[in-house]
């Protein structure tokens, strides 16, 4: 059996990890966050809208830890309208939980996925591996792990299952559930992998295609004649992971929902990039996903002066997954949208917009990035609960 790694030491020098993946690591329940060379950007020019009653929008959350700093200041979490959080599994405590749960309050967890680094240190033949036949160098800092590897996979249903076994959560999202790259970003830095061997043996053992022996040479045809197979066979392994997550919530916390938070891209950005780069297949990963967290971080990808860019991609998205956000839809789609620095600022007066792009149909739901960044910056805290207590029926903002 694979000992269970420490989840609790980000990786230094990355970026992300330190602007979001704090919770992943189990900080981001402490709160407390140092931006990334922040670059003012002036608002978009466009008035705030009027925020009306939408009572089709029954999630209102916050991503990044417990609102902890909220009740420092007296005050419940609705009195801003927020009914739901998002917590790094790492950073899960039950006696928060239960606090929140008292307040009526959502709880679900964050997991991370192939993005488990530490596992490398042990097990170095878990990395990726590039077109050269060698370990891929990680894009911008950020080191995926290979899915073929048994090792891993079971390290990480174990943990999934522990995290279930062991908090009483309403549900758990998948983070960085794609293949080795570095994405959340204007320019992508995203490689080809993985040309393991023992890809290379399933693929050929799956598809009947031989392959040279040569990892180049193999990699060459992958990328070109056969790329449409090689796609979809990484497409099939990353959406088996999902099955065997949706198997161990059935069994462990059958109530519990399985969410995934996952690239904005659609499916012509970046050369389909969504599959060929990253191998997620978002409609064949719907058979077994409850909430579909799309991540339209609209000036982190370099849309800071048009946010309607959030709307767009959920509505994408609501296509592809032929989703149109009625009560009677099994999936959801709850988006998280960006509201705290992360490079570009955001504005305290364009909080408004963003949520009201970002919760147009086909979204139910919303939560808001990050916690530990905004709760630093009370302005866009006020300006949320107003806008979130304005959705409400009935609630007077």
């Amino acid at each position: 059996m694979t000992d269970r790694v420490s989840e609790s030491s980000p990786p230094v020098g990355c970026s992300r990890r330190v602007a979001l993946k704090q919770c992943a690591a189990g900080l981001i329940a402490a709160g407390g966050l140092t931006s990334v060379t922040s670059q003012p950007v002036a608002a978009a020019s466009a008035p705030a809208p009027k925020i009306e009653s939408r009572p089709g929008v029954k999630t209102r959350g916050i991503y990044g830890g417990f609102p902890n700093a909220i009740f420092d200041r007296g005050r419940t979490p609705a009195d801003y309208g927020i009914n739901a959080i998002w917590v790094g599994s790492g950073g899960l405590k039950q006696d928060e939980i239960d606090r929140c749960h008292t307040l009526g309050l959502k709880v679900f967890a964050e997991f991370n996925s192939m993005h488990f680094a530490g596992y490398l240190k042990d097990h170095p033949d878990a990395a990726p591996i590039g077109t050269d036949g060698r370990p891929s160098p990680p894009p911008h800092d950020w080191q995926g792990v290979s899915p073929f590897h048994v090792g891993y996979r079971k390290n990480r249903m174990d943990e999934f299952r522990r995290v279930l076994e062991t908090f009483n959560i309403d549900g758990i999202w998948l983070d960085y559930h794609h293949a080795h790259a570095s994405w959340e970003r204007d320019e992508p830095a995203m490689p080809d992998t993985d040309f393991s061997p023992v890809a290379l043996e399933q693929f050929t053992k799956q598809t009947g295609i031989k392959l040279p022996a040569d990892v180049s040479e193999a990699a060459k045809l992958l990328l070109g004649t056969h790329r449409d197979a090689w796609t979809q066979f990484r497409c099939d392994v990353f959406t088996d992971w999902v099955c065997e997550y949706r198997e161990i919530v059935d069994a462990v916390r059958p109530k519990a929902l399985l969410g995934t938070f996952h690239c904005p891209w659609s499916s012509d950005d970046f050369d389909g990039a969504i599959r060929h780069k990253l191998a997620i297949d978002l409609p064949a990963q719907a058979k077994f996903i409850d909430v579909f967290s799309i991540m339209p971080y609209h000036a982190r990808f370099g849309h800071q002066q048009d946010p309607e860019w959030i709307a767009r991609q959920t509505q994408s998205l609501g296509r592809l997954l032929n989703l149109k956000g009625t009560p009677d839809e099994k999936q959801k789609i709850w988006p998280i949208v960006q509201l705290a620095d992360w490079g570009p600022t955001v504005d305290a007066e364009q909080v408004p917009q963003i949520l009201d792009y970002g919760t147009r149909l086909p979204a139910t739901g919303v939560m808001v990035f990050h916690w530990s960044g905004i709760s630093q910056q009370w302005d866009k805290v006020e300006s949320l609960g107003k806008v979130y207590r304005a959705m409400q029926p009935g609630v007077s903002s």
